[in-house]
């Protein structure tokens, strides 16, 4: 493997297709204002790094990146890669890890707004994201220990796993398919609207109307907090631990919580022969 260690690059595509290489305490950054600074680069090992210019990892093949910076101005950091580990880092440019293929993060601090894009085989675990449009039209996402805030997350989304996260959203998981979210806390409004095949276990929901137009929801000993208007024409089998404000017209399943303020059923477009067993009245 080839060392470069300790070195500034500030001009055009500075290391382009650079192949077996370590690439240690360098700085992209400079007055050229290079972009594209590890453009086609593979199997490379990449630490400690400051990155200032654009699109520094395009096209990107088997790298481990691990305790690197990359500054507001590194637009669009990682684009087009596969096979990529991204360990102990900062990321504040925008549009970060896009049309990836392999991909793990772990031990990351993430500010990105629209983040995540159209990745596949993705993983993230350990981590803190901030990200007003997170993972849009990822495939085979696999989400531990994140605690993620934004708004519109994880739409598009099919076939994600969640454990242990915490977010801070609105408008999330809309159209998603074959999602499981175990043991995590969702903060928000119009969760999971017209999502097909949701799972949750064991979490806490907050936020105004959520879970409605979803086809084969289940929620399994989950805790509802302030929710009003849920479930409205979803197919819904679901266990609610304490109080829930409304439940409205529900599509079809049935649906056990311990206490609800208000069940409606009228106005709707369709049948209502959703079940709501209430089981302190």
């Amino acid at each position: 493997m080839e060392e470069i260690k300790n070195k500034t690059f500030p001009g055009e595509r500075a290391l382009y297709n650079q192949c077996d290489a370590t690439i240690t305490k360098c700085r992209f950054e400079g007055e050229e204002d290079g972009e594209s600074a590890l453009k086609e680069a593979r199997n490379i090992e990449v630490s400690e790094c400051y990155f200032d210019l654009r699109y520094p990892l395009w096209h990107v093949d088997d790298a481990s990146i691990e305790k690197v910076e990359m500054s507001l101005n590194c637009r669009a950091p990682l684009w087009y890669a596969s096979n990529i580990v991204l360990a102990d880092s900062t990321i504040n440019g925008v549009k970060a890890v896009r049309e990836c293929n392999h991909v793990e993060i772990d031990q990351c601090k993430i500010c990105s707004p629209e983040f995540g894009w159209k990745n596949n085989d993705f993983s993230i675990e350990d981590s803190e994201i901030e990200s007003e449009y997170a993972f849009f039209a990822s495939n085979d996402v696999r989400v531990s220990n994140l605690k993620l805030k934004g708004k519109y997350a994880f739409q598009y989304v099919s076939h994600l796993m969640i454990e242990d996260s915490v977010f801070q959203t609105k408008d999330a998981f809309w159209h998603t398919n074959n999602v499981v979210i175990i043991n995590s806390t969702i903060n928000g409004e119009y969760l999971g609207w017209y999502s097909k095949n949701m799972t949750l276990i064991n979490c806490h929901i907050t936020g105004r109307q959520p879970l409605c137009y979803c086809q084969n929801l289940k929620l399994i000993d989950c805790t509802m907090e302030g929710c009003d208007l849920a479930f409205e024409n979803s197919v819904v089998k679901a266990n609610i631990i304490g109080s829930m404000k409304s439940i409205k017209n529900v599509r079809k399943g049935q649906i056990i919580v311990d206490s609800c303020e208000e069940i409606i059923n009228e106005d709707a477009p369709y049948p209502v022969k959703g079940k709501v067993i209430v089981k302190n009245k």
